[in-house]
């Protein structure tokens, strides 16, 4: 009778344990900030879209701001921040101009 032998299972090193260990410190670092981020995107979206400029100026720097940092960690790509906040800038504008002209 032939019997089932596990294959064998190569020893990890242990400069491959840390880059796994330092991987997933570094997945949930910009898990966080990822998550941070598209809140503060959904806010001022929401700001938009409720017509409140007032409030949307407020977060408007906070926004960019915030993108700038994304890109300078890593997390976003500099091109998708540079059209992220074109696009956002650009909605804002239109509410402001649509404020200053109700006025």
């Amino acid at each position: 009778m032939a019997t089932a032998v596990a294959p064998k299972r190569k020893k990890r090193k242990h400069s491959v344990l840390k880059r796994i260990r330092q991987t997933e410190r570094r997945t949930e670092v910009n898990r966080a900030n990822r998550s941070r981020l598209r809140t503060q995107i959904r806010k001022f979206r929401r700001a938009l879209t409720s017509g409140n400029a007032a409030e949307a100026q407020q977060l408007l720097g906070a926004t960019v701001s915030l993108l700038d940092r994304s890109v300078g960690k890593g997390v976003l790509h500099a091109n998708t921040a540079a059209r992220t906040k074109s696009r956002l800038v650009r909605r804002f504008n239109e509410l402001a101009g649509q404020a200053a002209a109700a006025r």
